[in-house]
């Protein structure tokens, strides 16, 4: 019974995909990056100043949906795009290990560390913070998320590259992405 709805959930899915990619998109990735910060939020309750928060933050967590829909989805989208048509090696191909190799350098050599301060810039302005704001946490926070970010993602990244069809790459980072995007969301709410 799962096993069939699941089927008809994902048949949906490919449908939607397919008829309205952009709505898709920004639906799942929206859906997913809320649902990271729901379980920091659940797991991880500090706020930036060291209080325990009363109760749950909706309005956090549809900051993140509104990046995750509204920025993220488009953005990821074509990237995906760009890399699945423009990166590749020459006289090598589009399916070789070197051109998946260089897809994932080329991904987390300058998407990573251009997309993580957009996410803390994007979230600090849409928390009510300044440039200077934005400036600071990114000073904060860039470099060792980043560097968690390449233990993680080269892995993911290579598999993604691999064996999941360019339309469905964004959803399938996304959905490994819950852990990521619980681990930005915590380290936003700290600003540390």
């Amino acid at each position: 019974m799962i096993v069939s709805r699941m089927k008809r959930a994902f048949a949906w899915y490919a449908n939607t995909l397919r008829e309205h990619p952009k709505a898709a998109n920004a639906v799942m990735t929206g859906t997913l990056f809320g649902t990271g910060d729901v379980i920091a939020q659940w797991f991880f309750p500090n706020s930036r100043d060291d209080k325990k928060q009363q109760g749950y933050d909706f309005a956090r967590t549809a900051r993140s949906v509104i990046y995750g829909s509204c920025i993220f989805s488009f953005i990821g989208d074509q990237w995906y795009k760009i890399l699945n048509s423009k990166i590749r090696l020459p006289n090598q191909p589009q399916s070789s290990i070197l051109n998946t190799a260089f897809r994932v350098a080329v991904d987390q050599l300058c998407f990573a560390p251009m997309g993580i301060p957009l996410y803390f810039f994007c979230l600090t302005l849409l928390e009510g913070g300044t440039l200077n704001d934005a400036r600071i946490k990114i000073h904060n926070l860039w470099w060792g998320v980043l560097t968690k970010n390449w233990v993680i993602w080269p892995a993911v990244q290579a598999l993604n590259f691999s064996f999941v069809p360019v339309q469905h790459r964004l959803q399938a980072t996304n959905i490994v992405a819950i852990v990521w995007n619980t681990y930005l969301s915590y380290k936003n709410s700290i600003g540390k």
